[in-house]
């Protein structure tokens, strides 16, 4: 609860307005009242407000200061229908189409969003991943100078010999199946971004493989090995305090000793506090375990690349892990132009 402790407590310094798409969800409803109580913000759920108390009751939660919106009857529905129009119809999208996908509660959040009505939008408690990528694709434009819009996780464990005091940033865990060369080096910068910002300190990222600096070959080595040379390059563009190195084992990215017997030095090795994946499969069982295994506080996913803070959360978030994400989704919004200078200029549509 250290890193998490510290992220509330800036948040609670500067309140965000935060939406949940899925409203009639026990966990999502939770998390949403201890937002409101530690002062974090206004949080706004979304769905039928009936449904909704209905939930809260059963659960003795108090919607005071709880704001329930209902897609269908709201008075932004025509507005928000229009934007979407105006911002897809040159992909076929048609009036009634565009009305209809509002009435949707994860597109009308994900367009309450673009149109700084919330800070933030956090949702999956309930749905698949897509459900929430889908409308953020289609409304929310990508952060300027950014080309892959990807996911992390932020791990805490008790061991506060790993990572930044117990704290790592793990990607990508949820979005880019196989990414390529230029979308992994993306990906490690951009949670290299993040991870300075949330943490104050420089960051360590270590790009993962099963081969430690030539210890094998095989062409995913080799690819982990030219991401890393990279975002090296697009660190230094972006004068990002950082530190690059791959390919080197999870062994050796966190365990100083393991380091220090494959590598003569490396200014990362056996003390990364991000951990770069090279592939989906191996980014989303890694958080997993480390989740139910080591039993760490996981909170995620964290989208990143994108013009405005989202999250999308696991099916089996519990209300605490759903509380971090929109604590770290509120404090991405605090200074969101210094992640991503020029974001958020324009709204949807024009």
């Amino acid at each position: 609860m250290r890193f998490i402790g510290n992220v509330i407590e800036k948040l609670q310094r500067h309140p965000k307005r935060v939406v949940f798409p899925e409203g009639e969800e026990p966990r999502i409803l939770q998390a949403a009242r201890q937002f409101y109580a530690l002062r974090l913000g206004a949080p706004i759920v979304l769905g039928d407000a009936a449904k909704i108390k209905a939930v809260a009751d059963g659960l003795n939660i108090p919607l005071e200061g709880i704001r329930v919106i209902n897609p269908p009857i709201s008075e932004e529905l025509d507005n928000f229908a229009n934007r979407f129009f105006r911002l897809r119809r040159e992909k076929g999208v048609q009036a009634l189409e565009a009305r209809e996908a509002m009435l949707q509660p994860n597109y009308f959040g994900t367009m309450m969003l673009a149109m700084h009505q919330a800070d933030g939008v956090i949702s999956g408690a309930s749905h698949i991943t897509s459900s929430l990528l889908r409308p953020l694709f289609q409304i929310i434009k990508p952060a300027p100078n950014i080309t892959t819009a990807s996911s992390c996780m932020v791990m805490e464990v008790e061991d506060t010999r790993i990572g930044e005091q117990g704290v790592l940033f793990m990607a990508d865990c949820g979005v880019i199946p196989d990414p390529t060369v230029d979308q992994l080096a993306d990906i490690a910068v951009s949670t290299a971004q993040l991870a300075r910002h949330m943490l104050g300190v420089r960051s360590r990222v270590a790009l993962l493989s099963f081969s430690t600096k030539g210890s094998a070959a095989h062409p995913s080595v080799g690819k982990v090995q030219a991401a890393t040379a990279m975002a090296r390059r697009k660190a230094e563009q972006m004068f990002l305090e950082a530190d690059f190195d791959g390919e080197l084992q999870v062994d050796a990215a966190l365990v100083r000793e393991i380091a220090d017997r494959k590598l003569h030095e490396s200014k990362v090795a056996g003390r990364a506090n991000v951990l770069i994946f090279p592939d989906l499969n191996s980014g989303n069982i890694a958080s997993k375990l480390v989740r139910l295994v080591g039993h760490a506080n996981a909170y995620g996913q964290i989208l990143l690349g994108l013009n405005r803070p989202a999250a999308d959360v696991s099916r089996g978030s519990s209300a605490h892990d759903i509380l971090g994400v929109a604590a770290i989704v509120g404090v991405q919004a605090i200074d969101y132009q210094k992640l991503y200078p020029g974001a958020d200029a324009h709204l949807p549509g024009e």
